[in-house]
C-alpha cells in the first residue's frame, strides 16, 4: 500500500519485526515514524462540506463566530484548506507517551471463528488514560495554551474525553471543567476519580450550575442525561466568562483532522503484514472521531484509485443517528447554543437508552462523517447492546484484551463480516478499530455476564 502522507515511510523490515509478515502478530513502529502531519480530508471530498451556520442568522459561520469558543489555532484548521497540517513538536513530544501504538493481527480470534478471513485491530488502548482521546485533546490544550488560556469547559459521555482533556490540560498547566452525563457519572466512578487525580473538576449533566442544566432538570427531572445535555452547560460555563475556553472531543473538524495519526499510522502497519489494503474496515461510531482517525487516511487512498477499503460505521441499535436519523441542519446540544451543522441526528432533543457504551449516547454524528456517508463513501450498521458485549467477551477470551464497551460495536460489525467469509470461504482482511480498552468499565461486563444463562449457578460456585 502506498501512503501520501508528506513524512510516511515505511520502516524496514527488522524495526519491530522478528518474523515474516505471514508470521507477524504485532506490528510496532519507532517513534521516528508518529506521523509528522495530520491528514485534511476536507479538500479531497468530491462534494464540498456543507457550512456550518449561525444559530440566530442562519448565515455561514466565520472565525469571528467561533472566537468566544477556541483558539485560534483550532479555528483555522477547522476551516483550513491544507491537506496536511504540520504536528506542532510539542505535541509529538507528548504523542510519544504512547503513539505508534500497535497494529496486531487477531490469530486467536480467527482460530476461534473459524474463518479465512485475516482479522486486525488497531489498537488506542495504551495511551495513559485508554483511549484514542489523547490524540486530540493533547492538540487542543496546546492551541489553548498559545493563546494564555488556563482553564477548559468540556462534556464527556463514559469519561473518556473528559479523562483525556483533563490529563492534556495537566500537562500543560492548566484546569478543566468537565460536565458527565448523568449516567455515566453514576455508574463509572473511576473516570471521576482519574479526572480529579489530574486536578480537573467533574459534575454530573445536568446540573444545577448553569442556567441550561437547571432548564434542563425542570424539563426532564427524572433525566439520565445525555451529551447533548452536558454540551449545553459546558459551552455556556465557557461562554460567560471570557478567561475560558471550550473544547470538544468528538463532531467538529478540527477533531476529525487530529486523530488521523491513527489511519496514518494504519497504512504502515498494514504494509509491515503484506497488506495493500484492508478489505474491510470497522470503527465504533458516536460522535465519530476515532472512527474518522482510522478511516479518512484510508478513505484518501480510495479516492486516489490506489485502494477500495470498504469502509463500515458501527453504532449501538439504542442511538442509531447513521442508520435511524435524518441527514439535516440541527444543534449539537439540547439547549440550541452551539452553531447548526449538516449531520445525520435524531433531533436534538432526543434522549438515549443509558446503554454502557456511554461515549456513543450522542443523537447526532460528525458533518464530516455524515457527509462522506451521505455521498455514499462509507456504510453504516447498527448492533444492540448484547450482541456488542457478546463480542467484547468473544474478543477477550480469544485475544485477552478487555475492549471498551464502545469499541465492542467494531467488534462485533467484524465479527458478522468473519462468519460471512466463513460461509462463503472467501478470504478477506478485516480491520477493527479498537478505540480503547475496558477496564474501567468492568462492571458493565459484570452486567452483561449477569444476565447471562446459567450465571446464577456459576456464581454459586
Amino acid at each position: 500500500m502506498t501512503a501520501t502522507s508528506p513524512t510516511e515511510t515505511l520502516p524496514q523490515a527488522d524495526v519491530g519485526v522478528v518474523t515474516g509478515p505471514s508470521e507477524l502478530t504485532r506490528a510496532t513502529l519507532p517513534e521516528s515514524e508518529i506521523p509528522t502531519h495530520w491528514y485534511n480530508l476536507l479538500p479531497d471530498l468530491p462534494e464540498p462540506l456543507p457550512p456550518h451556520l449561525h444559530p440566530a442568522t442562519k448565515d455561514p459561520v466565520g472565525p469571528e463566530d467561533l472566537a468566544p469558543l477556541f483558539p485560534a489555532g483550532l479555528i483555522a484548521q477547522e476551516v483550513s484548506s491544507e491537506r496536511f497540517i504540520e504536528i506542532p513538536e510539542p505535541v509529538r513530544e507528548i504523542y510519544r507517551l504512547w503513539r505508534p501504538s500497535p497494529l496486531y493481527r487477531a490469530r486467536r480470534l480467527e482460530r476461534a471463528l473459524g474463518t479465512p478471513a485475516r482479522i486486525y485491530y488497531k489498537y488506542e488502548g495504551v495511551s495513559p488514560v485508554g483511549s484514542h482521546k489523547p490524540n486530540t485533546a493533547v492538540a487542543q490544550a496546546y492551541y489553548n495554551h498559545l493563546d494564555g488560556v488556563s482553564r477548559i469547559t468540556t462534556e464527556t459521555g463514559a469519561g473518556q474525553w473528559g479523562s483525556a482533556l483533563s490529563m492534556a490540560c495537566a500537562l500543560f498547566g492548566m484546569t478543566c471543567e468537565v460536565w458527565q452525563v448523568a449516567a455515566s457519572y453514576a455508574s463509572k466512578p473511576y473516570r471521576r476519580m482519574m479526572i480529579e487525580t489530574y486536578g480537573s473538576s467533574i459534575h454530573s449533566s445536568p446540573s444545577e450550575l448553569t442556567q441550561a442544566g437547571r432548564a434542563l432538570r425542570a424539563r426532564f427531572p427524572d433525566t439520565t442525561g445525555s451529551l447533548g445535555m452536558a454540551v449545553s452547560e459546558a459551552v455556556e460555563a465557557a461562554a460567560s466568562d471570557p478567561s475560558t475556553r471550550y473544547a470538544l472531543g468528538s463532531v467538529l473538524n478540527h477533531v476529525m483532522l487530529h486523530q488521523t495519526v491513527i489511519g496514518e499510522e494504519t497504512l504502515a502497519q498494514l504494509a509491515m503484514f503484506g497488506e495493500e489494503q484492508a478489505d474491510v474496515v470497522f470503527g465504533c461510531a458516536g460522535g465519530g472521531s476515532n472512527l474518522a482517525g482510522l478511516t479518512f487516511p484510508l478513505l484518501r487512498e480510495n479516492l486516489a484509485g490506489r485502494t477500495t477499503s470498504r469502509l463500515v460505521a458501527v453504532e449501538p441499535a439504542a442511538c442509531p443517528s447513521l442508520t435511524a436519523g435524518r441527514y439535516e441542519y440541527d444543534h449539537g446540544d439540547v439547549a440550541g447554543l452551539t452553531p447548526l451543522m449538516k449531520m445525520y441526528t435524531l433531533g436534538r432533543d432526543f434522549v438515549p437508552d443509558p446503554i454502557h457504551a456511554g461515549g456513543l449516547r450522542y443523537h447526532a454524528m460528525s458533518p464530516m462523517v455524515s457527509h462522506i456517508v451521505n455521498l455514499g463513501l462509507m456504510e453504516a450498521m447498527a448492533v444492540d447492546q448484547d450482541e456488542a458485549f457478546a463480542a467484547g467477551v468473544t474478543f477477550a477470551r480469544t485475544e485477552g484484551l478487555i475492549p471498551a464497551p464502545e469499541s465492542t460495536h467494531a467488534v462485533a460489525g467484524a465479527i458478522r463480516e468473519a462468519n460471512a467469509c466463513t460461509e462463503s470461504g472467501t478470504e478477506r482482511s478485516i480491520l477493527i478499530g479498537l478505540s480503547g480498552n475496558g477496564v474501567l468499565d468492568l462492571p458493565s461486563y459484570q452486567d452483561y455476564l449477569s444476565q447471562q444463562p446459567g450465571a446464577d449457578a456459576e456464581a454459586e460456585r
